[in-house]
């Protein structure tokens, strides 16, 4: 798949936009383990041209993790063209504009999802974002704003006529949020539609090997993209490459010493990214869900500690214990 002259290679496997998630050390892992390309953080057009520093921050890039893409949102042309200039400058290989993100913050004020209501604001902003900057500019959307109103197949060739140079498609509206299962087959249709030339990437539900090739395979995707899945899991882009490519020596699945590896990993970068109690915070989402303290017996109070630690130490000590109970079957009580 390329985009805009940009080789993603065949059936890329890309890391998905998400708030609070996405930051550089988690993009950058993700790249290590297979990830073909990453997405920041939403950006706030309305923060970054007003120097919000915790926004501004956000632009920072590792460039071991290209290709890598700046995203986007807001709901004005002209905060939206200054805001594109500025992720410009920051040197992303590709400026993505978020029209998807459903949660009542950012909809609910028109931006992300919120402009499956207007239509002719999204594509305004479109084109006048494509005609500020010289990168490639893509999109991320949904099917529609509810049930009633699935207008992606028309909205995707309204998008490209902008000058776009590919569109993500979640396959559900903005009124499911995140519930239910995603409708590949709606995504099927943009890809399947003659006058739609730029590439297609689905998003949603993508978490095991048997769902990435059926959206290759049976939907005809050139790409796609792993959101809610990796959180607290970001080794599934090496199970899921080797999935695709079993007789592929970078994509051996990962011991459990080296999954445990890179939870430390993770609290140590977002620890020196922040500070030690707000490193700790943003990393408890992560480990709340984290698939190697799925389906434990008896892991009730052990999970409670480690949510609970507020140190460094404290959070080391749980983790060390959980790995050597786990390599040795001792019980957890």
């Amino acid at each position: 798949m390329k985009i805009a002259g940009i080789d993603y290679g065949d059936q890329p496997v890309m890391l998905a936009p998400m708030e609070d998630v996405t930051d550089r050390s988690f993009r950058l892992i993700c790249k290590e383990l297979g990830a073909d390309a990453t997405y920041s953080e939403f950006v706030s057009a309305d923060a970054l041209i007003r120097n919000i520093a915790a926004t501004t921050r956000k632009l920072a890039i590792d460039p071991a993790e290209r290709p890598t893409a700046i995203q986007i949102y807001g709901r004005e042309v002209e905060p939206m063209v200054e805001a594109a200039r500025m992720v410009e400058e920051a040197g992303p290989d590709i400026l993505d504009i978020n029209f998807g993100c459903p949660v009542k913050k950012v909809a609910g004020k028109g931006a992300g999802a919120g402009m499956l209501r207007d239509i002719p604001k999204m594509l305004e902003i479109t084109r006048a974002v494509v005609d500020a900057v010289k990168i490639p500019v893509t999109v991320k959307t949904r099917l529609g704003w509810d049930h009633n109103n699935k207008v992606i197949v028309e909205l995707a060739e309204q998008l490209q006529d902008c000058g776009i140079a590919a569109i993500t498609v979640h396959g559900r509206t903005r009124s499911q949020m995140y519930t239910g299962e995603a409708d590949w087959e709606m995504i099927a249709r943009v890809k399947e539609n003659p006058r739609l030339t730029i590439p297609v990437i689905g998003n949603g539900d993508i978490d095991s090997p048997e769902r990435l090739r059926d959206a290759f395979s049976r939907y005809g995707v050139d790409g796609v993209m792993v959101g809610r899945a990796a959180i607290g899991n970001p080794w599934i882009f090496n199970e899921l490459k080797h999935g695709l490519y079993p007789d592929d020596n970078r994509y051996t699945p990962l011991s459990l010493e080296q999954k445990f590896a890179i939870v430390r990993r993770q609290i140590q970068e977002s620890i020196g990214r922040i500070d030690e109690y707000r490193g700790i915070l943003h990393i408890r989402r992560h480990l709340a869900v984290c698939s190697l303290f799925k389906g434990i017996p008896n892991f009730r109070q052990t999970r409670i500690a480690m949510l609970r630690a507020s140190t460094f130490a404290e959070l080391a000590a749980v983790l060390d214990s959980v790995e050597a109970k786990l390599r040795s079957g001792e019980p957890f009580e």
